[in-house]
């Protein structure tokens, strides 16, 4: 077994910086796990803690049933892949696969052999007398993967393995880690600020901010029930939409329009009460003509992503609403800055839609955005409003965690 388990996980440096605040996460036998966050989360430094190359200030690390906080590196049976692949640029590609064996004293023959077995495996045999210079950084980043799986570790560590990669190694490097982790079925953490990478290679996703967890869950659920306004402005290549909004009896007054509560946010919330509104850009559909419960205003902006393009309309506010700070806070991320919509109370909000090829508008028309059932969710002070889904992790203390 080789699950790893953390509790009250916490990482403070000598200067005061608190990296890692008492943080509490199990990850399953054979899990393709991520941590994902903006830099300065402490994503890294959490990976660091498990590899043993930073030491804890408190709480404790399992790997399996061996309580690894206080092991050096070499006796936690890990393998790490670092960011620059740390080859060694004198040795052969041969020679860096078997260089973990050379410290564990395996006899040349057997590194050699092992060294031989695992480049097949990955595709490397014709480059084994190579060194790290003459390599592609695909060619790069398979000899660092070569390098961790010859001494078979309970636990992969990846720190950000395909950020040296152009736009389309990335992706053929991307098929290639998730099949091999399947293949090898070996317990896998790797660290990325890539929201699209976390979603398509994990089974799993922790996504941090300040030192501690946001939200724990599969792709599906992070990117479709962000448990708070940080992961819903976070995940998603296009922000998720948050926009002020007022309960009025069975239904929500956003800018000036009238949408239906949320069903599992019926008996959650009181007339009058003032939320934010979220809704994906993905799940929201584009009328160049008036629709009933519909969002209006005027095209701004049309960025064209290619198979599709990305509408920025600017919506007018609630006329009712009232002036900025009369209402309290809406939480961490608040409407501003948090996903694809901000505007003042009474003011004008940009709510974005994304619009199939050949739909698009012309900036300076009128549109109207119609959510799709299902798929719009309501935050109080920031936190999602829900029955029992989706449960949320508070904000960061200020001034924690400004480590990577």
């Amino acid at each position: 077994m080789s699950a790893i388990t953390m509790r009250e996980l916490t990482k403070v440096y000598p200067n005061g910086v608190r990296a890692l605040d008492a943080l509490d996460l199990e990850i399953a036998d054979g899990e393709f796990f991520a941590l994902l966050g903006p830099s300065g989360c402490g994503k890294t430094t959490l990976l660091r803690t498990i590899a043993g190359l930073e030491v804890a200030s408190g709480g404790s690390v399992h790997i399996g049933e061996r309580n690894v906080t206080n092991l050096p590196p070499g006796k936690r049976d890990v393998a790490m892949v670092f960011q620059d692949y740390a080859l060694f640029p004198h040795m052969t590609v041969q020679e860096n696969i078997a260089y973990p064996l050379r410290i564990k004293k395996v006899d040349r023959r057997a590194r050699a052999d092992k060294a031989a077995e695992t480049a097949d495996e990955l595709g490397l045999s014709a480059l084994l007398q190579r060194r790290p210079g003459q390599l592609s950084g695909g060619q790069q980043q398979r000899v660092a993967l070569a390098r961790a799986m010859a001494c078979h570790p309970q636990v992969f560590l990846l720190d950000e393995p395909l950020s040296n990669l152009d736009a389309r190694l990335r992706l053929e490097a991307r098929t290639f880690l998730k099949r091999l982790q399947r293949e090898l079925g070996v317990t896998t953490v790797f660290v990325t600020h890539d929201q699209a990478e976390a979603l398509a290679l994990a089974d799993r996703i922790a996504v941090m901010e300040g030192g501690r967890i946001r939200q724990v869950g599969t792709p599906t659920e992070v990117f479709r029930r962000p448990a708070n306004t940080f992961v819903a402005g976070f995940i998603g290549s296009t922000p998720m939409n948050l926009v002020d909004a007022r309960v009025d009896g069975d239904e929500l007054v956003v800018g000036r329009a009238r949408l239906p509560l949320p069903e599992d946010a019926r008996g959650q919330v009181g007339g009058g009460e003032r939320l934010v509104y979220g809704v994906r850009p993905e799940y929201l559909d584009y009328s160049p003509t008036p629709v009933p419960g519909a969002l209006s205003g005027q095209v701004v902006v049309v960025e064209n992503l290619g198979s599709v393009s990305l509408v920025s309309l600017d919506v007018p506010g609630d006329d009712a609403a009232e002036a900025p700070g009369d209402a309290g806070s809406t939480g961490d991320a608040g409407t501003t800055g948090a996903g694809g919509a901000a505007g003042d109370a009474g003011g004008r909000t940009s709510v974005q839609v994304v619009v199939a090829e050949g739909g698009e508008p012309t900036p300076g028309d009128t549109g109207w955005v119609v959510p799709r059932p299902g798929r719009s969710l309501l935050y109080r002070d920031g936190d999602l409003v829900t029955v029992a889904e989706a449960a949320s992790v508070p904000a960061p203390r200020a001034g924690a965690g400004v480590q990577g």
